[in-house]
Parts: structure tokens; sequence; C-alpha cells
């Protein structure tokens, strides 16, 4: 490998031609037994639970900087690794996870397309048990870049330049689904379910990038905008940003708090 970036989405053709090499890390965020029983070789496994954080009524924020560095050193990944990171349900939790890089401003970080059933589905080469892993430090400033908070939120709801994208189900938009003590979405809020952007037939993989970017400019969803992705707790949020980031949309910013914190709330604005 060079010091250049991999692409944001890498194929399991690319990754597999990269297998070894001393500067790459590949997490695996799977649930503990789907890791042990097969993973790509080499990757390291992460629990999805220890980069999230509970802060009532959110209930999946951005862990400290302290607890962040603990996390990342763990699993031996320093500041000059490209981290190449997958999961086997769409990718959700490595999204999020590679947003939490975004957070930290780990530059080199891609995402593997159809994840662990991609890699499979082409006879890939898998691993079982659990390597040794050599603890790194890894030092952890937060920054604000990919982060919007309440009260960016507020302070942004009547702005043009902005636009805010609920990733939840039509039924949890709407507010037929409740999840929370409140119903509905952020006002002003497009719908866009981040199911949307999957090819069922192809394991879940990103569809044709030009059919997504079509799908999101019919709602308004457009790269001249500043796009805020939220969700139920930023698990499916940090996929559609994700998708923005790759299909090159240049200010994303997610809202860890979502809708766990927003729906949760006696004063916040709902429609």
């Amino acid at each position: 490998m060079t010091s250049t970036p991999l692409a944001l989405l890498i194929e399991p053709a690319d990754l597999a031609a990269l297998l070894g090499a001393p500067d790459l890390r590949i997490v695996d965020l799977n649930q503990p037994h789907v890791y042990l029983r097969a993973h790509i070789p080499g990757a390291v496994s992460l629990d999805y639970g220890r980069i999230v954080a509970p802060r009532p009524p959110a209930a999946a924020v951005l862990p400290t900087a302290e607890h962040l560095a603990d996390v990342l050193g763990s699993i031996g990944l320093g500041p000059n690794h490209q981290v190449v990171a997958y999961d086997d349900e769409g990718n959700g939790r490595a999204s999020r996870f590679l947003w939490t890089l975004a957070a930290v401003g780990h530059a080199k970080a891609s995402l593997l397309n159809g994840g662990l059933r991609g890699w499979m589905s082409e006879n890939r080469p898998t691993e079982s048990g659990a390597p040794t892993t050599t603890r790194t430090s890894y030092p952890v400033r937060i920054g604000g870049d990919v982060i919007a908070d309440k009260e960016y939120i507020l302070a942004h709801l009547k702005d043009p330049a902005v636009v805010l994208v609920d990733t939840r189900s039509p039924e949890e938009y709407t507010g037929t689904m409740v999840r929370a003590e409140r119903a509905g979405h952020i006002p002003g809020a497009v719908n866009f379910n981040w199911t949307d952007a999957m090819d069922p037939a192809r394991l879940l993989r990103l569809k044709d990038a030009a059919e997504i970017k079509k799908a999101l400019e019919a709602k308004g969803i457009t790269p001249d905008k500043e796009i805020i992705t939220y969700c139920q707790t930023h698990h499916r949020s940090a996929h559609t940003y994700m998708v923005l980031k790759i299909l090159g949309y240049p200010r994303v910013k997610s809202y860890p708090g979502s809708w766990s914190e927003w729906g949760n709330l006696p004063d916040t604005p709902i429609e």
C-alpha cells in the first residue's frame, strides 16, 4: 500500500489484493459470535456498544475522547492506518464506526461494499477464532465538522441551504410507528429510508451511484446544500452519511442524538 487513502467504498476484490499490508487495519463490527465463526483474514473485532454512549434521553451519542482513545488503541489502530470496516447487516454498524473516525479526524477509512456477505459471496478467504492484537496509542480529539447537535439543528431549521434527512422508515417518519415519547419528524426534514440505497438482489451492496443520486435529488438532497442525517440512534443515518460522502457530497453532518433525543424532549418542534 501507499500513503494515498483508498476510495471511501472498496470492493472485495480490491481488499483481497491488500490483505497483509502492514498499514491496513480491517475492522469487523459483527456480533462477537459471528466474528469468531468467520471473518476476513487479519480483521479485528470491535463491539458496536463500545463506540456509542447513552446520554438520556439520547441513546447513542459519541463517547468521550478518552474512551474512544482507549477503544481505538485496543484494536491496534494508529492515526496513519488505512481502515476498512464492515459488518453483515447492511453496514450500518460499520458506517457508524467510520463516522466516528471522521469525528476524530481519521483521514483514511473505507467501507467494504456488501460487507461480510459480499466478501463470502465471492468465495474470498475467511478465518475463525480471535487473533492477537497489539495495543497502540491513539490520541483522540473530537472535532465538529461532521457533528450536528440539537442546538445546531434548531438554529438551522429554516435555513434554505440546509437539508435535514430522516433515514428512518416511512412509518416512523409520519408518526404511525412510535419509538419515542412523541412521534413524527423534525420540521422540514425529508424522508430517505436508509435501505433505499441498498440493492437486496446483490446482498445489500450499494445501488448504482446514478440511481441513488436520482432518488436523493428528487427529494431536494443536492450537493450544493449542507446535509444533516438522523434516524433513531444514528445507526441507519450513519449509513446514509457514508453514502452521501461516497457520492461526493461535500458538506454532510449527522445528528447523533437523533430521534431518541429529539422525540423524547418536551419542547422540540415536531411535524
